[in-house]
């Protein structure tokens, strides 16, 4: 039967899985845990399992489509699009801490621009994709009174994810991007510009390989990245039901602070941050409001 190749790596002769194979995984169809719970065994059992083996320990649903359509896989095409970029995986050095806390934690990441960002204290900011002008000057008004503490992590979507990148680059501090498609997608398109340059002066992050294309369960997924990289989570203009809302729950679940600026009680625009300040996020109107519970100090 055909083996997964693996390497020899780590203290006491422990078996390291080769992370080139982790996109062809993917590729042939296991999810982010699905892998983890391939290498968990690798790891546990230091065996060299075979393919048919793989498609039991991920819990696959056909063993036999997982089988074939790994075989059909071009290695030699899969392997030129994992070098386009640089990776960090769940065993380098590097790999942020905090990830290794959450549920799911990525195995690999791809990422363009400045790694050391992953090193220091960082802040989410997450909200609506279509804006109102007092919650665009609200974002505004905080990461300014931040003073650049802290390093702003958000999802480079239109709205209030563009809103925390622009006041953060503007006001001569750093963040980060995770995004929900390949490094070389762009999406939305107006974030073109702002992307490339978050590329190549800050950071972008993405569990996704070149070409990936921004599917609608990526979202979800990259949120989980955002909340698992910070300490604390801030959210403007959330309804009820949204993906902020539900980045903002799994935050609090993972023990992360969340600080929510109030809205409009009229709109239902801001139902989801009114909602979760009942449920025990900060309420917050300033920036030092979020440093004193942080405990920073300008």
């Amino acid at each position: 039967m055909k083996k997964i190749i693996l390497t020899g790596g780590g203290t006491a002769g422990h078996v390291t899985p080769n992370i080139a194979l982790v996109p062809k995984l993917k590729e042939a169809g296991l999810s982010n845990e699905q892998v983890l719970r391939v290498l968990d065994y690798c790891r546990k059992d230091q065996v060299l399992p075979s393919l048919e083996e793989i498609a039991r320990i991920a819990r696959c649903r056909s063993i036999l489509h997982f089988v074939d359509k790994y075989r059909q896989l071009d290695e030699d095409h899969l392997h030129e699009e994992f070098e386009r970029f640089p990776s960090l995986s769940i065993f380098d050095p590097e790999y942020p801490e905090e990830l290794l806390q959450i549920y799911n934690p990525p195995v690999l990441l791809f990422y363009q621009g400045d790694l050391q960002l992953l090193s220091k204290p960082k802040i989410a900011v997450v909200g609506a994709r279509e804006t109102t002008r007092e919650g665009v000057r609200s974002v505004e008004k905080i990461i300014k009174e931040l003073g650049n503490e802290l390093v702003i992590v958000s999802g480079l979507a239109k709205g209030i994810d563009a809103t925390a990148h622009y006041a953060s680059i503007r006001n001569g501090g750093k963040t980060i991007g995770v995004i929900g498609t390949g490094l070389d997608v762009f999406y939305p398109k107006s974030n073109q510009r702002l992307q490339a340059h978050m590329g190549e002066h800050h950071l972008i992050l993405s569990e996704y390989g070149p070409g990936q294309a921004p599917l609608k369960f990526h979202f979800p997924e990259r949120n989980r990245i955002i909340a698992g990289l910070c300490q604390a989570v801030i959210v403007a203009e959330a309804r009820l039901r949204s993906g902020s809302l539900i980045t903002c729950e799994r935050a609090m679940e993972e023990g992360r602070d969340v600080f929510a600026i109030p809205g409009n009680i009229l709109d239902g625009k801001s139902a989801g941050c009114h909602h979760l300040i009942q449920e025990g996020a900060k309420l917050v109107t300033s920036g030092q409001d979020i440093l004193d519970e942080l405990k920073y100090e300008l």
